[in-house]
């Protein structure tokens, strides 16, 4: 192990209001996510549901329930969140195993865009402790699934670098959708439009479709397995999250190769379609097999049902992905670029509003929307490139009105106010840090409220009510980290469909031998540049002293060159880490000065996790020897 720089404040202040606000919301968060699993579980950790589930679909929304439980610790919340959460998520495997969804600890058959969901909380464990051995034998079971070395298990085709089908997982390729297939569906799907243009009887534009309606339902299982259930589709993308999760454990070359493959495979059919990228692919690799040779109309495709949100999200991760692992060659981000480029160029101004493309049909582009501001705002996170900058900024006018904190969609997992962390990190909203945390005390409020009455009593609600009722943990659920990840760890909360955390930094408590901020510290990320990051470290406490260990990135990839504290004398690191001691409400303005991705990404900790305590040095600014530096 290096020896890590200590910079220690003895110098007393006043406490910000953001250091106690941040405090107090994870003081929150820490006991109504206890109180919350306590409430939906049994005593076996399962939970309070339903006796059976039929179809395929619904598996992740229960891990998706109690997911930033350890994300909370691995921030700094209580230790019991990511014991509890281990537990549950035992719990959920098991259940949904009986239900027939879960075969071998992994969904059987699903999409993606629900795999990257339901993986987010598996993802975490291994940065909550790497060493959990469980963990890392089921992630590499997981990736053995799409790389090809589980021979039982059909999904993935080296020759013509493809998954095999859109809806795959530990049963392999899924061809043929069945009527209980999508049985629990067909509620939720009535609220889309039609998945076909030439459906019987109904008009491709509208916004509902009939899906209750057997003779409307049996004619679109039809047409799934002809033209959807076969082939690749730009959503399998999200499986580089799981293989480059197994990457970051030993570093294996071969999910490396298999990441940069299968990415660069995409990068070549984009090519061959002429700088669009296919959302069907045949499995004899070709573009539209199965679709009329049309390029449009796959499943999580161009048109249906969510449109363009589903083809650029997968390409953020992917690219992210491969930026990680090859230690930041930003051309794997090029991709997702062109396709954000592709739509902007054919934006048109409607009622003085900017409005790009988010579907095309057989008649060509359609459905005009205010660009979205998390795809290009998740490309500058990584690249720090002002060109990625400025697709977030044409589109947006960064400014106030369009990024109110207002209107959080309470009990929602899912990030709500990106563009908004992205004004004040480039400079403006210098009132967000206040304004986020005011909005996620009042969100946890609001839900421990909804979680204790009696309309949502677990032992008295009717779970046979409706398919909805497979996401009530996710609405429910108090654990809303928006601000304590936009703020102490400076970076957009990870692509809800399965990306990874990509910060400025992280955190480990010295003293508790973990992850996260110690007991009474506060953090504060004020400015991200592509070399340096700009952040604020509080300690709340009055009487006890506080060691912060400051990691450069999530997984260690970026190396500090220097540091200066308080606008003190710069220290030299060379490495990704360096340690604050803070005395009684003492407080550190820190400036980094970063190399991105200079380091090989790495799911490590900076200090041996058992480690028998050593005594540190007393208030000093300068180094600790290492015994290996000796």
């Amino acid at each position: 192990m290096r020896s890590i720089p200590i910079f220690s404040v003895e110098e007393e202040g006043t406490i910000p209001e953001w250091a106690i606000l941040e405090r107090k919301l994870i003081k929150m968060i820490d006991e109504s996510s206890l109180e919350f699993a306590d409430r939906y579980t049994n005593s076996d950790n399962t939970l309070i549901w339903r006796h059976e589930w039929p179809g395929f679909d619904g598996s992740d929304d229960p891990y998706e329930g109690f997911m930033n439980f350890s994300l909370h610790y691995i921030i700094g919340g209580d230790a019991k969140l990511d014991k509890r959460h281990r537990e549950i998520w035992d719990a959920i495997t098991w259940q949904w195993t009986e239900y027939g969804q879960v075969v071998d600890e992994f969904d059987q058959a699903y999409d993606w865009m629900h795999h990257g969901e339901a993986l987010l909380g598996f993802y975490w464990f291994a940065l909550a402790n790497p060493q959990v051995l469980k963990d890392r034998q089921r992630t590499k079971k997981f990736a053995a699934l799409y790389t090809g070395e589980n021979s039982q298990v059909d999904n993935w085709d080296p020759t013509h670098r493809i998954i095999k089908a859109p809806i795959n997982g530990s049963g392999g390729a899924h061809y043929i959708h069945t009527w209980e297939d999508w049985g629990p569906n067909r509620e939720i799907l009535e609220e889309y439009l039609p998945p076909f243009e030439d459906i019987t009887g109904q008009n491709p534009y509208q916004k509902r479709t009939p899906w209750h309606e057997d003779e409307i339902y049996r004619e679109i299982l039809e047409k799934i397995n002809e033209r959807m259930g076969r082939g690749d589709v730009p959503v399998n993308l999200t499986a580089t999250g799981l293989v480059t999760h197994a990457y970051l454990y030993d570093h294996d070359p071969k999910y490396k190769e298999w990441v940069l493959n299968y990415l660069t495979a995409w990068e070549e059919r984009t090519t061959k379609n002429g700088g669009i990228i296919p959302d069907n692919i045949g499995l004899d690799g070709e573009i539209g097999t199965y679709n009329g040779g049309k390029w449009w109309g796959g499943y999580y495709g161009w048109r249906w049902p969510h449109g363009a949100l589903t083809i650029l999200e997968p390409l953020t991760v992917a690219g992210a992905n491969a930026v990680l692992l090859t230690q930041g060659e930003m051309k794997y981000l090029d991709l997702c670029r062109s396709q954000i480029d592709l739509l902007w160029e054919m934006r048109i101004v409607e009622d003085g509003v900017k409005k790009v493309p988010n579907r095309h049909f057989d008649a060509g582009w359609r459905d005009y929307r205010i660009q979205r501001a998390i795809d290009p705002i998740i490309l500058w996170n990584i690249s720090m490139d002002e060109a990625d900058a400025q697709r977030v900024d044409r589109a947006w006018h960064v400014s106030n009105e369009h990024l109110s904190t207002e209107g959080y969609v309470l009990g929602s997992a899912r990030p709500q106010h990106t563009a908004a962390w992205y004004s004040y990190v480039r400079g403006n909203m210098p009132d967000y840090p206040e304004r986020i945390l005011r909005n996620n005390i009042d969100a946890v409020e609001f839900q421990i409220k909804r979680f204790r009455s009696n309309e949502w009593n677990p032992h008295t609600m009717d779970h046979y009510r409706e398919a909805m009722s497979i996401h009530d943990w996710q609405i429910l659920q108090p654990a809303i980290l928006e601000a304590l990840v936009h703020l102490t760890l400076g970076g957009p909360m990870p692509a809800y469909h399965g990306g990874h955390l990509h910060v400025a930094v992280r955190y480990f408590d010295l003293a508790g031998r973990r992850p996260g901020l110690p007991e009474d510290v506060a953090a504060l990320v004020e400015k991200i540049t592509s070399e340096k990051v700009h952040l604020t470290l509080v300690n709340t406490s009055k009487f006890v002293t506080r060691s912060t260990i400051i990691q450069a990135g999530a997984f260690a990839e970026h190396q500090i060159i220097g540091a200066t504290v308080n606008g003190g004398v710069t220290t030299a690191v060379g490495g990704p880490h360096i340690q604050i001691d803070l005395a009684p409400r003492a407080s550190a303005a820190i400036v980094l000065e970063v190399k991105r991705f200079a380091n090989e990404a790495t799911y490590d900790w900076p200090f041996a996790q058992n480690a028998k305590e050593v005594a540190l040095p007393g208030t000093i600014v300068g180094r600790r020897i290492d015994p290996s530096d000796i």
